[in-house]
């Protein structure tokens, strides 16, 4: 059968893929457009398999609320590079894959990525892969997080698309919730109040704390006594309620709650590629190497 330009150009709109792959395709296929759609999905899953094991330290951070504002969602979603990021197939499945959430609330990641990204449609695996097939870049739905109240709201703010907090407040308001917000973006807190500091973490803060006083030969009492207050110190840094408020350093975001009547329930702030170990590369050794391989 003849592969017309005609052919061509309707299995790439309808695939994304470029003309010569959509070619080869309808070649393969002996020009049966439902065939080779099959094909070259087929074949671009099986490339974005490849592509898994690379390193995605770029991306975007995306948020939903709902209309009523009591719940809301944030995901981490992942790419190689932020030109991918900016796109508009990207952005358009990050938007979609933070719907889900919010709409379906799934218990985990393993459940998030079986849920259809589209009613009635493949699951959010399996449009990922789809995705990395079209752009050539690994991309991978990181984390999420998402609120649910029935006696507060839930507010997010999102620094460009590289830093995101969601945050559960009674009592205040809208914007009451979004200045927390920018704090927190702000002052990278990693809990509520000190009672929320894992015990772990704060034993081991005292070993250090303890290990540095007794440099200093003092006596043991005295000893004590400034680890407790280095301790006390760091707690406050680390803890919401401790923190002087960005928007009026003079104030505790503790003291600013009493004053509007209002309670933080809970936070969360996601960085785009926080704790993920970037590959340093040199641009001229992998065009080198790049060449070499040709």
């Amino acid at each position: 059968m003849t592969i017309t330009a005609q052919l061509v150009k309707d299995l790439r709109e309808r695939t994304g893929a470029g003309m010569m792959e959509c070619k080869k395709a309808l070649v393969e296929t002996d020009g049966d457009m439902d065939a080779a759609v099959e094909h070259m999905r087929k074949r671009g899953l099986a490339k974005a398999d490849k592509k898994a094991g690379r390193v995605a330290a770029e991306g975007a951070v995306v948020a939903a609320i709902a209309a009523d504002g009591q719940a809301g969602a944030l995901v981490e979603i992942n790419s190689e590079t932020d030109f991918v990021a900016n796109g508009d197939d990207f952005q358009a499945f990050a938007g979609k894959v933070a719907d889900c959430i919010l709409r379906d609330a799934p218990a985990d990641l393993g459940a998030l990525l079986e849920m259809p990204l589209e009613a009635g449609g493949s699951p959010i695996q399996t449009a990922q892969k789809e995705l990395v097939a079209r752009i050539g870049e690994n991309i991978q739905v990181r984390r999420f997080e998402r609120f649910a109240t029935d006696s507060g709201q839930v507010v997010h703010y999102l620094h460009g698309s590289r830093i995101g907090v969601l945050l559960e407040l009674e009592g205040g308001d809208e914007a009451l919730g979004r200045d927390l917000c920018m704090h927190i973006a702000a002052s990278r807190p990693v809990c509520v109040s000190v009672d929320d500091v894992p015990a772990d973490r704060a034993a081991k803060e005292r070993e250090i704390l303890i290990a540095q006083a007794q440099e200093s030969g003092k006596p043991q009492e005295i000893i004590e006594k400034m680890v407790e207050g280095r301790l006390r110190k760091w707690l406050a840094e680390i803890t919401l309620l401790g923190q002087p408020f960005v928007k009026d350093p003079d104030q505790t975001v503790e003291a600013l709650l009493k004053d509007r009547g209002a309670r933080v329930v809970q936070f969360t702030r996601l960085e785009v590629g926080e704790g993920i170990e970037k590959r340093e590369e040199n641009f001229a050794d992998e065009v080198a190497a790049t060449i070499q391989g040709s």
